[in-house]
């Protein structure tokens, strides 16, 4: 079956999560001692313990803030944990971003992202950065967050899009790599903070960036 569609996760594949979150943190949580990648792993504890049950994401960002700020020792306002939360749109692209996405709409693929976040938070990134997508689905528009398989339901039920032509591509493999595997769904694991694969997902392609993702998919065109 031909190829027709791209879906991708935004922050962490399009969008430089690592470093969008990291420098905001700083910002809010001052002189912490934990910093760098412990700070990041903890911070990732905190939003999963907030994403058990559906919350819109400013919401969870906003409480994220407030319990680790707690568990750090730092003091954090609740106006300072908002202004945290709408920080998102203000994240860095990734440079290979914007030119892989031209490339792949003017190679007749239809491309989609599939997102936990509000739909004003994407739709204020894909502004702020250019970003050339067909459409999208968000964690608001299915009241869930993946790594729940309703994102990926969803985007099949609005383009009619078929399993075997559908590409999603990722950073996550926990949120992204592992449910579509489940879904028997192709995927595309773009290693962009060079972490080690965990045994039992088995993506179609790894790469550590869109721009050799784009060789191996022109590899694969007619």
């Amino acid at each position: 079956m031909t190829r027709r569609f791209l879906t991708f996760d935004c922050y962490g594949t399009l969008i430089d999560w690592r470093t969008g979150i990291e420098t905001e943190l700083r910002k809010l949580l001052g002189d912490v001692r934990v910093r760098g990648q412990d700070l990041l792993k903890a911070y990732v504890a905190a939003e999963a313990e907030e994403e058990t049950e559906y919350r819109s994401y400013r919401e969870v960002l906003r409480r994220t803030a407030l319990s680790l700020s707690a568990r750090l020792g730092a003091t954090v306002s609740e106006d300072e944990a908002t202004r945290f939360s709408g920080s998102v749109p203000k994240w860095p692209a990734f440079k290979d971003t914007g030119k892989f996405l031209r490339d792949m709409g003017s190679k007749g693929f239809q491309t989609y992202i599939l997102s936990n976040v509000d739909d004003d938070i994407l739709q204020e990134t894909i502004r702020r950065n250019g970003l050339e997508v067909e459409g999208w689905v968000t964690a608001q528009e299915v009241q869930s967050y993946k790594p729940s398989p309703t994102h990926w339901v969803r985007f099949m039920q609005k383009t009619g899009a078929r399993k075997g032509e559908m590409l999603h591509v990722a950073q996550s493999v926990y949120h992204d790599i592992v449910p579509c595997q489940g879904l028997d769904i192709a995927s595309a694991w773009v290693n962009r903070y060079n972490e080690k694969m965990p045994s039992g997902p088995h993506p179609m392609f790894v790469t550590d960036d869109l721009a050799h993702l784009g060789e191996l998919l022109d590899a694969e065109l007619p």
